[in-house]
């Protein structure tokens, strides 16, 4: 049985309200943006996901990264787990990305967890970023019990929870 309805169908475009940042679904055709945002940032990233996903690595490639993000694209295509990429308005820039996965810890039906470029941190757009994701997954998503890591508990918090069945 899948994570999601059948029927479903995930946004494309959502507009980061009070900026004109949008996300939607990452495309291997990103990664000559995904890359400098990621390994700009990689220093802090490593610090919120490396314990969990091993990610970024100190080491990760430009061709790491584009197979990562075909992997994503593939699948965002299956339903099998989401990346959106938060963009400007031009889509020349990758300034961060929200991922929507099933579970794997105990207690939930969906992991979010989202992530802005080391520029971002605290400002008004991360703030609205902050403010819609919570309210976009529980308006958008057909889930019951989503669980944001690293805002409903901590990242170790989760770590500790048991394995979902």
């Amino acid at each position: 049985m899948s994570w999601l309805p059948e029927d479903f169908v995930h946004p494309v475009h959502v507009p980061v309200p009070g900026t004109a940042l949008h996300l939607r679904p990452i495309r291997e055709a990103d990664t000559p943006i995904d890359y400098p945002a990621v390994m700009g940032s990689r220093e802090r990233l490593w610090e919120i996901f490396g314990p969990a996903w091993g990610w970024p690595s100190e080491t990760m490639t430009y061709e790491a990264d584009r197979v990562d993000l075909l992997r994503h694209e593939q699948e965002i295509a299956a339903h099998e787990s989401f990346n959106y990429a938060l963009l400007d308005a031009g889509e020349t820039a990758l300034l961060g990305c929200v991922y929507i996965d099933p579970p794997e810890r105990a207690g939930a039906d969906a992991e979010i967890s989202w992530w802005v470029v080391d520029d971002l941190v605290n400002s008004a757009a991360e703030k609205a970023l902050d403010a819609l994701v919570p309210h976009w997954i529980t308006t958008d998503w057909p889930f019951r019990r989503p669980r944001c890591i690293g805002r409903d508990l901590t990242w170790r918090e989760w770590l500790a929870l048991p394995p979902a069945s």
